[in-house]
C-alpha cells in the first residue's frame, strides 16, 4: 500500500492512500451495493447503509463490511494522531450515476452534521474504466485533484480545512465506501447497529429455515423517478433496472384482474414481493425465487464471480430452461412496462459498464451453479454472524470476531 499526504499538514489535513482495499473487496461491496442498494439522498445517487440493510433480512452482508471499517479506523487514527479517540458515525456505500455532481462543501456543512470530525472515501471503481466524470477535487492544498481508481482511499478533516467538490458524473456509475468518524459517542454507529441486530435476530429465530432469504422494503424506496418523486407514472424500479441492464427479464403468473398496466386499482408492487422467475432471451429458467431481493442477489452474484464458472464443463441445459411461451412472453412484457416504464432513463442512468473486458458469455449452467454458491456464501455469512452477535452485544460495538469456518 502505498501512502501520499500526511496528517499533519495542520493547513488542509489529508492523506491518499494507494490500493488500500484488494480488488477481490471492491467487486464484493459493489455485488453487496447492486444486491441490496435504494434510491438515495441527491438526484441520480443510490446508496445502501448498514442500517438499512438490517430490516431487508440482510444483516449477514454486515460483516465484509466489519474488517474493512477496522483497517479504515486504525489508519486514520495513526494519520491524525487521535487514536483510540473516535467513534464511526456512518458507514455506507453510495453510487453516483449519470448527472450527479455535487459542488464546493465541507462534510459538516449543515447543524446536523457538526459532530462529523474525519471521513474516508474508499473507490470501487475506477475512472475511465467504469465510469467518466466524477473527479474529486479540494479547493485548496495538495492534492487538488482526485482521480478515483479502485482500492485507493483518501482521508480528510470534514471541517472547512477541506472543503471539495465532485464533477458530474457523464456516463457509468462512480462507487464508494463512505465512512464518517466522530468523537463524540453519543453519534456511534455501532450501539444503533447492535441493537436493530438484536432485534433483527430475535425476528429471524422465529423464521425457521428461510431466515437467509431476502425481504424487500418499501418499493418506493427503489423508484427512481425523472422529478425525484417517488411516483408510479414515470420512471423505474432500480431492482428490476439491475437487471434489465444486465439482460434479463422477470416472469410471473399475473392476476388476469388485474392484467392491464392501466388498472389502478391493482398494487403491482406486491407482485415483486412473491414468487418469481428469471427469463433471458427466449428462455425461462426452472426455478422459482421468493421475491425481486432474492433474485437480485444471485443475478449480481453471479455477475460478481462470473469468472470462476468459466471452469464449469459444458452440459445440456435443457432440465434448467424452457422456451418461452407466447402468454408467459406476453406476460413479462406486461410487466416490463409497470416497473421499467421508461427503459430509455434507465439505460441512460444505470448504463452498462464502460469496461467491455467487464462483460462475460453467460451460460445457464454457469448460472445454475452460482445459485448454490451463493446459498453457501449467504448461509456461510448467517452463521459467523450469529456467532459474533453475543460478542458485539456485549461490548456494545462491531468487530471481527475469530471464526472458524470449516467448524461449523
Amino acid at each position: 500500500m502505498e501512502e501520499n499526504g500526511t496528517g499533519g499538514d495542520c493547513g488542509h489535513p489529508r492523506v491518499i492512500l494507494k490500493d488500500f482495499l484488494s480488488a477481490e473487496e471492491c467487486r464484493e461491496l459493489e455485488f453487496i451495493h447492486k444486491s441490496c442498494c435504494t434510491v438515495g439522498y441527491r438526484p441520480n445517487v443510490f446508496s445502501t447503509t448498514l442500517s438499512h440493510i438490517i430490516p431487508t433480512r440482510s444483516s449477514h452482508l454486515i460483516l465484509p463490511f466489519v474488517p474493512i471499517r477496522e483497517r479504515l479506523k486504525e489508519k486514520l487514527e495513526e494519520s491524525f494522531g487521535c487514536e483510540y479517540e473516535l467513534f464511526i458515525e456512518f458507514t455506507g456505500l453510495i453510487s453516483w450515476t449519470k448527472g450527479a455532481s455535487i459542488g464546493w462543501h465541507s462534510d459538516d456543512n449543515r447543524p446536523y452534521l457538526k459532530q462529523r470530525d474525519f471521513a474516508a472515501v474508499c473507490y470501487l471503481n475506477s475512472y475511465g474504466k467504469d465510469f467518466k466524470g466524477g473527479l474529486f477535487h479540494f479547493q485548496d492544498g495538495d492534492p487538488t485533484t482526485i482521480v478515483p481508481m479502485a482500492g485507493d482511499v483518501v482521508m480528510y478533516t470534514a471541517d472547512c480545512r477541506n472543503i471539495h467538490s465532485v464533477d458530474e458524473i457523464t456516463d457509468g456509475e462512480r462507487l464508494t465506501l463512505t465512512l464518517w468518524f466522530s468523537r463524540d459517542g453519543s453519534h456511534d454507529e455501532d450501539a444503533k447497529l447492535v441493537s436493530l441486530l438484536s432485534q433483527s435476530q430475535l425476528h429471524t429465530s422465529n423464521n425457521g429455515s428461510d431466515s437467509y432469504l431476502p425481504l424487500p422494503a418499501s418499493s418506493s424506496m427503489y423508484w427512481f423517478s425523472p422529478d425525484h418523486i417517488s411516483q408510479p407514472q414515470s420512471g423505474f424500479d432500480i431492482r428490476w433496472a439491475r437487471m434489465h441492464i444486465l439482460g434479463y427479464d422477470l416472469y410471473c403468473p399475473l392476476d388476469k384482474r388485474c392484467f392491464s398496466a392501466l388498472d389502478s386499482s391493482c398494487d403491482f408492487s406486491e407482485l415483486l414481493m412473491e414468487q418469481l422467475k428469471l427469463a433471458r432471451g427466449d428462455e425461462l429458467f426452472d426455478q422459482e425465487f421468493v421475491n425481486i431481493l432474492h433474485v437480485l442477489q444471485v443475478v449480481q452474484f453471479y455477475s460478481w464471480k462470473a469468472e470462476l464458472q468459466t471452469s464449469i464443463v459444458e452440459r445440456e441445459t435443457e432440465n434448467l430452461v424452457a422456451k418461452l411461451s407466447e402468454s408467459q412472453r406476453e406476460e413479462i412484457n406486461s410487466l416490463r412496462t409497470i416497473f421499467l416504464k421508461n427503459r430509455q432513463l434507465a439505460e441512460t442512468v444505470l448504463g452498462k459498464t464502460c469496461d467491455e473486458s467487464r462483460q462475460h458469455s453467460f451460460q445457464w449452467v454457469g448460472f445454475s451453479a452460482a445459485v448454490g454458491a451463493w446459498e453457501d456464501y449467504t448461509r456461510g455469512l448467517v452463521k459467523e454472524l450469529v456467532f459474533s452477535l453475543p460478542y458485539w452485544i456485549t461490548h456494545q460495538a462491531i468487530f471481527s470476531v475469530p471464526f472458524d469456518h470449516d467448524g461449523l
